[in-house]
């Protein structure tokens, strides 16, 4: 498998290149030169497989002879050891609940996919450090996924007092390997610090620096296969007028769904579903990239006005002569999130923010003789206190979260600034 810089289309790398890398010069994303797609008779074949095994068809079709597919069949059995089931929300709407792994939210699968390729294409003396910022969710996959590896130091940056507490402490609570940072600022602050680390060659180099962000193709890769699975689970007439809304932040799980579509699974639209940070919804609307100052809101998760995956879209639609009006959007408001919460608990589904946004675009935009589904991205006990008191009743605490809620916590604080986070990285 071969990848380019969408920066600087000269570099080229080959997958395990990739997943060490992670970034290209310039800060550029690596996307596939090749892409795959599968005959309709292959994908109806496909989904009549189980997880494992059309996961890995999937990820071999990009990987190509890189990782055997025996050799990758057991690293994506380890990986995905979990469901992803599609839940009833109403007659024409269900729901695909990504939260069912170990930290109880989506990032799980693309977190320990990673955690699985880095370990099979480094050495076995390759010291490296996971540097990585999170909204939210990607801290606990990427803590979870690499905790207790050898020769893998983890760091991870988080805006301090803008994340969930439960959030922090499925990941601040582990210690070991798994370093975290409090930073004073937003996400996009934590961001741009470790972009800045990618920057920086010699530091790069002194510490075999990787991201397990989005910007991690194999993250991004293996987000592709739950969208496989959620069709799989659907009824044969309900499969040709699909539309799926994804509640988006950093664009990664959109991205991932477009490359399904591009493998030839039969999505006939997708809706990118965002809170008040909404650059891409007004970009859509009127064709200007107008970023504004990141603002808090109930889906913190989503917390993000420059979104890094956005260029991969962009690149995705010119390659296969899709149009960007193509896609659905809009963007929703914490007021609005809020009696959407309280709309699907009256209808027997209890939600958090981030799937409810998405919910309430789908619901609105739905048209006749359509199916819709909406990616529940995390599970809402992971917002308990919010959820709690928009909806006025108590939700009990999943077993992961249970154990570690009274840990506690062990993160480092640090003022939005490269230089202590550089001085950090170095101390061995």
């Amino acid at each position: 498998m071969k990848l380019y810089n969408l920066k600087d289309h000269n570099e080229q790398v080959s997958f395990s290149q990739a997943v060490k890398q992670g970034l290209g010069s310039q800060q550029g994303l690596f996307f596939p030169l090749e892409l795959p797609e599968f005959e309709l008779t292959d994908i109806d074949a496909m989904l009549e497989m189980d997880f494992v095994s059309r996961s890995s068809k999937i990820l071999s079709a990009y990987i190509g002879d890189e990782i055997a597919p025996h050799q990758l069949a057991e690293r994506v059995k380890t990986a995905f050891a979990f469901p992803a089931p599609v839940a009833k929300v109403s007659e024409d709407i269900s729901c695909l609940e990504l939260f069912h792994g170990p930290t109880l939210a989506f990032k799980d699968f693309g977190g320990r996919f990673m955690a699985q390729m880095l370990s099979y294409v480094s050495g076995a003396d390759e010291k490296i450090t996971i540097l990585t910022a999170t909204s939210g969710d990607t801290g606990a996959a990427v803590a979870h996924a690499f905790y207790g590896m050898e020769n893998v130091r983890v760091v991870i940056l988080y805006p301090q007092g803008k994340i969930s507490p439960l959030q922090e402490k499925l990941f601040c609570t582990l210690g070991g390997n798994i370093e975290t940072i409090a930073i004073d600022g937003d996400f996009d602050a934590c961001q741009a610090l470790v972009k800045q680390a990618f920057d920086d060659e010699e530091l790069k180099k002194a510490i075999g620096l990787n991201s397990a962000n989005s910007i991690n193709i194999s993250r991004l890769l293996a987000q592709i296969c739950y969208y496989f699975e959620a069709v799989a689970q659907l009824p044969q007439e309900k499969r040709n007028q699909l539309v799926v809304s994804v509640p988006s932040g950093n664009f990664g799980d959109l991205t991932a769904g477009l490359l399904a579509k591009s493998l030839g699974l039969p999505i006939k639209r997708f809706i990118a579903a965002t809170n008040a940070n909404d650059t891409v919804p007004r970009f859509l609307e009127g064709g200007s990239w107008t970023p504004n100052a990141t603002v808090a809101t109930l889906s913190n998760a989503m917390d993000v006005s420059q979104p890094n995956n956005w260029p991969r879209v962009e690149e995705l639609f010119r390659r296969k002569t899709w149009r960007l009006t193509d896609l659905a959007y809009g963007a929703v408001s914490d007021e609005t999130t809020q009696s959407t919460m309280r709309e699907l608990a009256e209808i027997g589904y209890i939600s958090e923010p981030h799937a409810a946004i998405a919910y309430r675009l789908l619901r609105d935009q739905l048209q006749e003789g359509e199916f819709g589904l909406f990616l529940g991205t995390a599970h809402p006990a992971k917002f308990k206190e919010s959820v709690e008191e928009i909806l006025g009743q108590t939700l009990p605490l999943p077993q992961a979260l249970a154990d570690r809620a009274d840990l506690p916590l062990l993160s480092h604080t640090m003022q939005a600034d490269f230089a202590p986070l550089r001085a950090f990285l170095l101390k061995a």
